[in-house]
């Protein structure tokens, strides 16, 4: 009697629990009740109590770094909502073609710079967060801080190991035909860093007149820094625009990227989001030059106004059949012609024929009250 429970539905539910933990032992380890021999591997083992432990796919899957197609990451899983406040810089087509301008002006640039055959070519302009690029930078590098001056606020410019050792061969003289020299592990010396600065300046004109036909913008050189830790300019989840340049001289070259945050390029925004050069939200010249020329054959009514006699509410609703009001005005006083409440001419008051007539005297002007 006392190993007997003391109530049988507490001994119907240990059953049953009992039962269902056996099951979904069964459905872990397979159709015998027990795992395949090599499946654990594949789909998970089953640990204690039945728990089920996600082998190294699934896990890749769930966090989205699971590659398909070659290696193209896939934008599921928390990869996905954790890049989902990142703007893409398609909602902003103006910037496409401020990059192709610079583009095509950088090469002219370069080759009077370098006065050697320069190539620049636009590899890609992608979203990015501001920590994520800083870390991924590769060393040794120059990051260069500019500051968009009618913006109030900063940019980036990054040029590789692999472009600076090229200008700098290149402008010293450097034989064609022959890889520029790189010596690892040491800093870049003055020779270096003043040079890489010219072109640093050339690169921020061309980007100041690639920006002039949508705003006036000047990018001015601030300072240039080797570690990326002291190039931040915003806070690492900030996003940004990341446009990246190719320079090509014969077989020597490297990049140059730019980095715009969109806390920069957030005063010019309602320029950048035009579709192309020069649109205008909400206007089209057919439609306006149409209108204007409609406008103008267009019936209005006109008011001759005598005088205008102002009175209190009380006399107004005393009046009766038979009340008079007295004007000010006499037939020589000159008659205010209105459209609405606008007035447009005044004139004298005449007849001609059977019929009362004004004669316009002068075009009223409307005066613009100071804003």
């Amino acid at each position: 009697m006392a190993d007997e429970p003391a109530n049988p539905t507490e001994a119907g539910g240990a059953e049953d629990a009992d039962a269902m933990a056996a099951e979904w032992e069964k459905m872990a380890g397979g159709d015998d009740g027990a795992p395949a021999e090599g499946e654990a591997a594949a789909d998970g083992e089953a640990g204690p109590g039945g728990t089920r432990v996600l082998n190294q796919d699934e896990i890749d899957s769930l966090l989205g770094f699971q590659e398909e197609d070659g290696g193209a990451g896939d934008r599921s899983g928390i990869r996905a909502i954790l890049d989902s406040s990142l703007v893409s810089y398609e909602r902003l087509p103006m910037l496409e073609v401020v990059f192709d301008r610079l583009v095509r002006m950088l090469s002219t640039s370069m080759r009077n710079f370098t006065s050697d055959n320069v190539e620049v070519s636009l590899d890609s302009i992608t979203s990015v967060r501001f920590g994520d690029y800083l870390n991924s930078i590769p060393l040794p590098a120059m990051m260069a801080v500019y500051q968009a001056e009618e913006w109030d606020n900063y940019g980036l410019l990054t040029v590789d190991s692999a472009l600076i050792y090229s200008i700098v061969d290149v402008l010293l003289g450097g034989r064609r035909g022959t890889a520029a020299m790189r010596i690892e592990g040491r800093p870049y010396t003055t020779i270096e860093r003043n040079l890489v600065e010219r072109m640093i300046h050339l690169v921020l004109a061309d980007l100041c007149s690639a920006f002039e036909p949508l705003t006036p913008v000047n990018f001015k050189f601030e300072r240039l820094e080797t570690n990326p830790r002291f190039a931040t300019i915003a806070r690492p989840g900030n996003a940004a625009i990341l446009a990246r340049l190719r320079v090509d001289m014969d077989d020597r070259g490297g990049r140059v990227e730019i980095l715009l945050p969109y806390a920069t390029i957030e005063p010019v925004r309602e320029v950048l989001l035009q579709m192309f050069m020069g649109e205008k939200f909400g206007r089209d010249s057919i439609w306006e030059t149409h209108l204007a020329n409609e406008l103008k054959s267009t019936d209005v009514q006109i008011e001759a106004v005598l005088d205008e006699v102002t009175m209190s509410l009380r006399d107004v609703m005393n009046w009766k059949v038979g009340s008079q009001i007295l004007l000010n005005s006499v037939p020589t006083s000159p008659i205010d012609l209105r459209c609405g409440n606008v007035s447009l001419f005044s004139g004298n008051m005449g007849r001609k024929g059977l019929q009362v007539a004004i004669r316009v005297d002068e075009r009223i002007m409307k005066q613009h009250e100071p804003d």
